[in-house]
């Protein structure tokens, strides 16, 4: 019996021939070099596989910024145009209201109460007490577009409206007081001046 097992043990697996064990040698080498080759092409597979994802990532991200822009893009348009309107408007006005001021200054300008003889004193005051309070009324019209502007010659503390407050914040009382006291320049050349011609009346006489 240990002959026979010894006998058994001896006996080869499988029984090749050389040139046999030279073709399965050669097979296996085919099958390493197939399965190298597949190693790579799934290497390749997945370098193309992590190009694609990161290409479609970035198409995402297009798209998203580009509605995104788009959308931000479109509104800021529609406040510019409104803004642009509005800030027109402002310089048409400032520029209606430039001219007006202007007018009214060259109108103050030229009363000159020295020049007025006595005859003409009750017209030209007439026509001097009109411009100072034409003037005025349109000053007070402008105050509140031009209180709009927030610029350092137009603070809150030194505006117009801390120097004539808007009409319907006072009563009547306030501005008659107030019209007392602009035009009393004026009232009192008014009465220099009829002291002065009714002086010279009676000197004449």
């Amino acid at each position: 019996m240990p002959a026979e097992y010894s006998t058994k043990d001896q006996t080869p697996y499988l029984n090749l021939t050389s040139d046999e064990d030279g073709e399965l040698g050669d097979k296996v080498q085919q099958v390493r070099a197939e399965l190298e080759s597949l190693k790579q092409k799934q290497e390749e597979i997945e370098r193309e596989k992590a190009r694609l994802e990161e290409l479609k990532r970035r198409q995402d991200s297009l798209e998203q910024g580009r509605s995104d822009m788009l959308d931000k893009l479109t509104r800021a348009l529609v406040v510019v145009q409104r803004e642009t309107e509005e800030s027109q408007k402002r310089v048409e006005q400032m520029h209606a209201i430039y001219a007006s001021f202007n007018q009214h200054l060259r109108q103050l300008e030229d009363i000159n109460a020295r020049s007025w003889s006595p005859n003409d004193l009750p017209r030209e005051l007439s026509k001097a007490l009109s411009s100072v309070e034409d003037a005025r009324a349109e000053y007070i019209k402008s105050q509140a577009k031009l209180s709009v502007d927030t610029s350092s010659e137009m603070t809150p503390s030194s505006s117009m409206e801390s120097d004539y407050p808007v009409e319907e914040e006072h009563s009547f009382v306030y501005w008659l007081r107030s019209g007392f006291a602009f035009t009393m320049p004026l009232q009192i050349i008014a009465v220099v001046f009829l002291l002065v011609y009714i002086w010279s009346s009676t000197t004449g006489k």
